[in-house]
């Protein structure tokens, strides 16, 4: 989220924005107080890196001309997992990478009108099941859906597996007698 800031010569910020700058905030509220600090001959820093980029900023264009063929293919990339990231789908990821041999294969292939299925499939033998952000269960993907429901369980056997050996411990550390002494002790009758 862009920041900018209006700051006079002292250091006293005037003005701070939060979001990005629309050249209606800049003729309406920057300018006239840029130069209402001027005519107070306070000379004023505003910060132009800040400023420059929001100006500029445009909303992305999508990535195909025709909107049809771009929504196939974001569908597409809500379904296939980033090769980059790993834990993030294709339409959810940042990485520079995800422009790659996934996503242009995903928009030509979609373009030549093929099913999303196949698609998916062409993708499924070339990486395996790993490239589904949601893989099916199947003998080869048993592990990744019920891992960590097993880890889980065995933490929690190795925890309560302590705590039993913990509790037998002080249980049988103390013989009778012992127990008799030591009350014996605390009462003050001491032998």
């Amino acid at each position: 989220m862009p920041e900018t800031y209006l700051i006079d010569k002292k250091g006293v910020i005037r003005y701070k924005r939060i979001g990005p700058l629309t050249p209606e905030i800049v003729k309406n509220t920057l300018l006239p107080l840029v130069k209402e600090l001027e005519r107070a001959r306070t000379p004023a820093l505003l910060l132009a890196a800040l400023l420059a980029a929001p100006l500029a900023a445009k909303e992305a264009a999508p990535a195909a001309a025709d909107p049809v063929l771009e929504k196939r293919v974001m569908a597409l990339a809500e379904e296939l997992r980033c090769l980059v990231c790993q834990n993030q789908t294709l339409a959810e990821s940042n990485a520079p990478a995800r422009r790659g041999p996934e996503e242009p294969g995903a928009r030509k292939n979609a373009r030549r009108q093929e099913r999303p299925a196949e698609v998916v499939d062409f993708l499924v033998e070339r990486y395996g099941d790993f490239v589904l952000y949601r893989p099916p269960l199947k003998a080869t993907t048993v592990l990744l859906w019920f891992g960590p429901l097993l880890l889980l369980a065995a933490g929690f056997a190795v925890l309560l597996r302590r705590v039993q050996r913990r509790r037998g411990a002080v249980e049988s550390g103390v013989s009778e007698a012992n127990h008799k002494r030591a009350a014996e002790l605390l009462a003050g009758d001491e032998r």
